[in-house]
Formats: structure tokens, sequence, C-alpha cells
């Protein structure tokens, strides 16, 4: 699995590449900066530093590479993990950042079946993932299809993974009992090599938001674990006791009318 993610690591160093790391960070930083908890962990792509905008005391990121460039001032402490078996007890991570961890891993639906594991009732996970229905995806199929005919079909993504669409994705986690709170797509510009070209196409970021808002290049999602059952209660010890009421007599209409002749 090394292998894979240095291809993506030299990919996202590319003008497309730091183009897409622009437009995630801008979103995990506005999601992570507001779920609040004790525990924090990402998976892959320390090139994103997504955690850097949470508050969380305690943070981590797991990768299974390190890169040279890494910042090792970083306050995340760093470790290599398998992503399909991680270090942590049931129940006991607050939020986990997957920054196309799921589509360049070996076996996805371990991946996040593992994220599930981990995260406690309530838990957010954040996820960043390739949009295979895009200019983007076109353009990676389209090579592909060239390389499997023995022609030099160049592929524009890293040759890593397998891509997953957003509805396909959503799917899986309303499976595992997850609830989709916030979903996006964007990098409307075209599959371009040339730091030119992607600066000169940056009108079609605002015109592909309104008109075809579901063919970003990339999308971006909040998901919030739901335990079915749990219901959070008040403290019922405050309610005061209801008071018993002081005894009534009742007297009927042929019992005071009994009481009447017999005083007569």
């Amino acid at each position: 699995m090394s292998e894979r993610i240095i291809d993506l690591h030299d990919w996202f160093q590319t003008p497309a590449g730091q183009y897409l790391l622009a437009w995630e960070r801008a979103h995990v930083d506005a999601a992570v900066a507001d779920i609040f908890g004790y525990h924090a962990l990402q998976l892959g792509v320390p090139e994103l530093d997504g955690l850097r905008a949470n508050r969380m005391p305690h943070q981590w990121l797991a990768t299974d590479h390190m890169p040279a460039d890494m910042n090792t001032s970083s306050p995340r402490v760093a470790f290599m993990a398998d992503f399909s078996a991680l270090p942590f007890p049931a129940s006991s991570i607050d939020l986990v950042l997957l920054p196309h961890s799921l589509e360049f891993s070996a076996d996805p639906h371990t991946t996040l079946r593992e994220v599930e594991r981990v995260l406690v009732p309530e838990g957010r996970v954040v996820i960043c993932g390739l949009n295979p229905f895009s200019l983007w995806g076109l353009r990676q199929r389209r090579g592909d299809w060239y390389r499997r005919l023995g022609g030099k079909g160049k592929l524009f993504l890293p040759d890593c993974g397998e891509f997953i669409g957003y509805w396909r994705l959503r799917d899986w986690l309303r499976l595992l009992g997850f609830e989709v709170e916030v979903g996006t797509f964007g990098c409307y510009r075209p599959a371009v090599d040339s730091d030119q070209w992607i600066q000169r196409t940056a009108w079609m970021d605002r015109a592909g938001s309104r008109w075809w808002p579901i063919l970003g290049a990339a999308y971006f999602l909040v998901a919030v674990k739901r335990v079915r059952g749990m219901r959070l209660l008040g403290a019922t010890w405050k309610k005061a006791p209801a008071r018993a009421g002081k005894p009534v007599s009742v007297i009927n209409r042929a019992t005071k009318f009994k009481i009447q002749e017999r005083d007569k």
C-alpha cells in the first residue's frame, strides 16, 4: 500500500493537486473548527493537515508513509498504521478525518467499518473524495482505456485506487448507521496540467456550482454516527417529588339526606 500513497503524494505536488488541496483545506477547516470533543484522528494524506483548525486536546495522524518534507513540529502524534485495524478501543474517538483514505485503501469497506467502530456515538467523520463523474474522472477513464488497448494513454489522476461515487458512499454510510449532515461538490476546472490554465479557468468554479453542481471533480461530506435506541436523558434527580394532597371527605347526595333525616 505504500507504493500507492507515494504516487498520491507526488501528484499533490502538481498544479492540479495544489488546486485540489486548497479547496479541501478551506472546507475541512470550516467543518472541524466547530466539532468538539477530546480525541481527533486523521487517516492518511499528511499534506492536508486537516486538524489544524480543530481544538481537541488529543490529535493523531495515522499514515502508512512519512513524507520527507512533513512538518515535524506539528502537535499531532504521527504514527504508521493499517487503516483496517486501528490501535484504538471501540467508541473512543470523537472525530475522524478521511482525506482520500477510502478510495486509496486496499479495502475501503473494512476501513469504513473500522472508523465506525472507534467513533463515539454522535461522533463525526469528515470525508474528501474524487468524483468519478466529472471532467477529471472522464480524462482518467479515457487514459485508462488507451492503456488497456496497448496505447500510451496518460492518466491525469494517480493510478492507485478505485474512485468512489458520492451517492455510493452515502449508501455505505447509511448502512453503517451514519447520517450525512453536510455534502457538497467542488473543483469544476478542467483536467489540465498547466498552472496557467488552471488560473485562467477560475470562472468555471462559479459557473459549475450554479449550473452543474454534482459534476465537480471533488466532493466533501460530514456524517454523524447515530446509535439506534440511545437517548440522552436529563438529570431526573433535580425534579421535586410530587406532594400528596390532603384527604378530602366526599359525601354524596344520598348520604347527606340520611344525615338530615336522623337529626330530625
